[in-house]
């Protein structure tokens, strides 16, 4: 291929003439459009077959370039024909969700321009600070001086965050973190979350040079949420010992139970103790906008840092974190540096819009504004509003159910859309050792079969089944079959014992 002047194209193999790139590009929305609305007949997720993973794991690199149409047929194949399985109504596994079209749209945009998100002019970096203005807005965050950035996802997110507090912290004790790093002799800096905190927290402080030494497992109630008393304590015998609390993690909605912390009364201590207060919202912390929600959430708005995932409960298209700091100062502080090749970093408009990369590690990324927008903008507050009172209304009423069954037993109290049960057969006593391994093979023998996907956990040392509903597809019917299957199968599988 040469271009118009005749000139010869670099990469002739790449390019594409208008009319090819429409029909395949029309080809290949139709294949997504068929997928999306055939995938409720489907199984929930199946296994990629055993001579299939060899084929694809050995293929040979080609010597010639393959037709663009075998290429999507080889992507239908084996991509679109084996999900991961979070994009079927009935997937209730891991908090991730079905992708919304329009973000599907905006992202296909917006990775035409491919335009890098860390910085320039151009229209993706004004719609980076719309979207994550918005996302403030939802959850009642306050914008003014803050910085969102938008992340990979919520364990970036919170590692983010994170990084600020210490940040800070050394500041505060007259020392510079990114100068001497965590080997200058400083006091210990210590953090303090809850056993039910998301592993990433745990990843954070070991990433971050604290150590998970210095990670304090605060105790929770019969509820899952943070006692606040031992908090204090905590707090108090760490500073009696010379050691530097630097931050508390509050959880907006846990991912093992939905549970959300007291975090009006963390936000007093952490005021009190002049100790940064992030929190993990990455799967719940959108849960504020059911009216009836509301209150539990009552002093997120307080925290220092907030970690969100949209592409959880909101239906963006992965990859897209986001984490909110109110000190956007202070953040860019922790993370600017602009080398002579990016010296343009101020050329925009340095009083209200300077470049993302400034106030996170990465530099090049993909425009993870203009899918969030879209879905945001399609959605509206109410919206929003609505999908998440629905799956929070479904998840109380699948409560209610296995709660109804003699042989299900309900685990946690219901808190948001989370929902967390066994199966106890009649004659099985609450302590019986065999309970965990039949818990186990029910939910084996459930996601082979394919009609519904779950995952299992653990709450008090008890294996557990956990269903969690984020899915804008999810209907009243597919959540009020999933007690009598689970039910039917437990049967089957509790003859073997």
């Amino acid at each position: 291929m040469v271009a118009k002047n005749g000139s010869p194209i670099a990469g002739a193999a790449l390019a594409m003439e208008r009319e090819a790139f429409r029909r395949l590009g029309e080809r290949a929305i139709a294949l997504a459009a068929d997928h999306i609305a055939d995938r409720p007949a489907q199984p929930a997720h199946r296994a990629v077959p055993l001579e299939k993973r060899r084929r694809i794991l050995g293929e040979a690199l080609p010597e010639s370039g393959m037709d663009a149409d075998a290429i999507l047929d080889r992507l239908a194949d084996d991509l679109l024909a084996y999900p991961f399985g979070n994009d079927h109504p009935r997937y209730f596994g891991y908090v991730v969700t079905a992708p919304a079209p329009i973000g599907v749209l905006a992202d296909i945009l917006a990775r035409t321009a491919n335009s890098p998100g860390g910085g320039e002019d151009h229209g993706g970096l004004y719609l980076h600070y719309a979207a994550t203005r918005w996302v403030g807005e939802l959850i009642g965050f306050p914008a003014e001086g803050g910085m969102g950035l938008l992340v990979p996802g919520g364990s970036t997110a919170n590692l983010t965050g994170l990084a600020v507090a210490r940040h800070v912290a050394a500041k505060a004790d007259g020392w510079d973190v990114r100068a001497e790093g965590m080997q200058g002799g400083h006091r210990p800096m210590v953090l303090y979350a809850t056993a039910e905190a998301h592993s990433c927290v745990r990843k954070s402080v070991e990433l971050l040079g604290i150590g998970s030494a210095n990670l304090r497992a605060v105790p929770t109630g019969a509820d899952h949420r943070m006692d606040t008393a031992a908090l204090k304590a905590s707090i108090a015998a760490d500073r009696a010992a010379g050691r530097r609390p630097f931050c508390v993690v509050a959880s907006a909605g846990t991912v093992n139970t939905g549970a959300v912390d007291p975090l009006a009364e963390i936000a007093d201590i952490c005021a009190a103790e002049g100790i940064w207060l992030h929190v993990d919202g990455a799967y719940g912390a959108f849960g504020c906008v059911d009216p009836a929600m509301a209150p539990r959430y009552a002093g997120m708005e307080r925290a220092d840092s907030v970690a969100l995932d949209p592409h959880k409960w909101l239906g963006v298209p992965v990859d897209c974190g986001c984490v909110l700091v109110r000190d956007g100062a202070a953040q860019r502080a922790a993370f600017s540096l602009v080398p002579d090749y990016l010296s343009g970093a101020d050329a925009v408009d340095a009083d209200t819009v300077r470049w993302p990369m400034e106030f996170g590690f990465d530099l090049t990324t993909p425009v993870r504004a203009a899918k969030l927008w879209a879905v945001i903008a399609h959605m509206g507050r109410k919206g929003v509003a609505r999908m998440v009172t629905t799956h929070i209304a479904m998840a109380r009423r699948l409560g209610a159910l296995v709660a109804a069954r003699a042989e299900l037993e309900l685990l946690a109290p219901v808190m948001l859309s989370v929902v967390c049960f066994r199966y106890r057969p009649a004659g099985w006593a609450a302590d019986d050792g065999r309970l965990d391994k039949l818990n186990q093979a029910v939910v084996d023998a459930l996601n082979a079969d394919g009609t519904y996907h779950i995952t299992p956990t653990r709450l008090e040392g008890r294996l557990c089944l956990r269903a969690c509903l984020i899915n804008y597809r999810t209907t009243d019917a597919d959540v009020d079959g999933l007690p009598d299957h689970v039910a039917a199968i437990g049967a089957q599988v509790a003859r073997q014992f």
